[in-house]
């Protein structure tokens, strides 16, 4: 009874010299695999597969040692090894294998050996130091060899430390403490996590290339921000002085006087960039000559929105239209309903953008029906 004793390295560092078959080409694989990288995974699986084979030579079986493998996590890897384990039942017509395996990317590739020969086990090798606490020590040394890791894990966790008695002291209250320090970390997970930290870092050379190249955007950045510091300070200012304490009252009194400066500041932003890039390019892209309409009129919709709820909550009294007369027509004074004006605002942000579409067309020189379907 032939018995295949086959060993999966799917990421092989020798991958041009799979299949590797028998047991001196195996012993001298594991001395090459020692030498470059003595704490490889992969040196433990070969030496199962020659115990496993010793084990059944031991009980009166033929065994054929071989390792089978290839170079990447790929379609095509797993094809090489298919059709190594192929020529070796080829060759060799084992009635059956043993699979040694030292990972569960290499456990995945079993089914490809199961269809080519009947498997009847599959030894998973585990290194024994892994378990111990010895593996945790070079893991910790390894860890803290790592600048970054150390700036992310260890700092963040020695100020929170350091935090907390300070908190406890200062506050006089567990709860208070603990909130403050989870909500800093929070902080720092979300200026981790979205990148802030690599956006400031270039932001200063960003900067710097745009005073030297002169790009109007640069000031109206500047406008826009303090265009949009004021619109919240108006809208923190407002919704102090309201007596109410719904959530939803309060939102909307903060939108209905902070979203005119936002949507000024959108429009600076807007209107600089589109002037840097009618000076930097001989055409424009549509996109940036339809964004200050698209600021305009989402910014009329938003303000119509909050003016409608306020009024119908009672905090707005219903918008009365003046007397008007133009000589020949003359309009009386009359009350605007709250939905008519929303829909006014509504219709009014819907035409704003439909002309930003319509001259976004035709400063592009395309088809409205394209920019549509855009």
């Amino acid at each position: 009874m032939t018995t295949l004793v086959v060993c999966i390295d799917r990421d092989s560092p020798v991958a041009d010299e799979c299949p590797v078959v028998g047991s001196d080409a195996v012993e001298s694989m594991i001395t090459e695999t020692g030498i470059v990288d003595p704490e490889d995974s992969r040196i433990n699986c070969l030496l199962e597969g020659l115990r496993v084979a010793n084990d059944l030579e031991a009980d009166g079986d033929d065994t054929v040692v071989a390792v089978v493998g290839g170079g990447g996590d790929s379609v095509g890897t797993d094809r090489r090894i298919a059709d190594q384990t192929e020529d070796l039942v080829a060759e060799y017509d084992p009635e059956s294998a043993v699979v040694v395996v030292d990972s569960a990317e290499d456990e995945r590739l079993v089914p490809i050996i199961e269809s080519r020969v009947r498997v009847d086990a599959v030894d998973r090798v585990v290194v024994r130091q892994a378990r111990d606490i010895e593996s945790t020590y070079y893991l910790l040394k390894q860890f803290l060899a790592d600048e970054e890791l150390r700036k992310t894990v260890l700092v963040p966790l020695g100020l929170a430390l350091l935090a907390f008695p300070v908190l406890l002291i200062v506050a006089d209250s567990t709860t208070i403490t603990v909130g403050a320090i989870a909500a800093a970390l929070g902080v720092f997970l979300i200026y981790k996590g979205l990148g802030i930290d690599t956006y400031l870092s270039r932001l200063p050379g960003q900067i710097r290339e745009a005073l030297y190249s002169g790009q109007v955007s640069l000031v109206t950045y500047v406008v826009a921000a303090g265009l949009s510091v004021v619109g919240i300070f108006a809208g923190a200012l407002e919704i102090s002085s309201v007596g109410s304490t719904s959530p939803f009252i309060l939102a909307n009194r903060f939108l209905f006087e902070s979203v005119p400066w936002l949507t000024a500041a959108a429009l600076a932003a807007s209107l600089g960039r589109l002037l840097d890039e009618l000076l930097q390019r001989d055409g424009v892209r549509s996109a940036y000559v339809n964004l200050p309409f698209g600021a305009v009129a989402v910014g009329l919709v938003v303000r119509g929105f909050s003016a409608y709820f306020l009024e119908r909550a009672g905090v707005f009294g219903s918008f009365h239209v003046p007397s008007m007369n133009f000589d020949i027509v003359e309009i009386n004074g009359f009350p605007m309903d709250a939905g008519t004006r929303l829909a006014i605002f509504i219709l009014a942000g819907i035409l704003i953008s439909l002309v930003g579409v319509r001259v976004a067309a035709y400063v592009s020189q395309s088809d409205i029906e394209q920019e549509l379907a855009e």
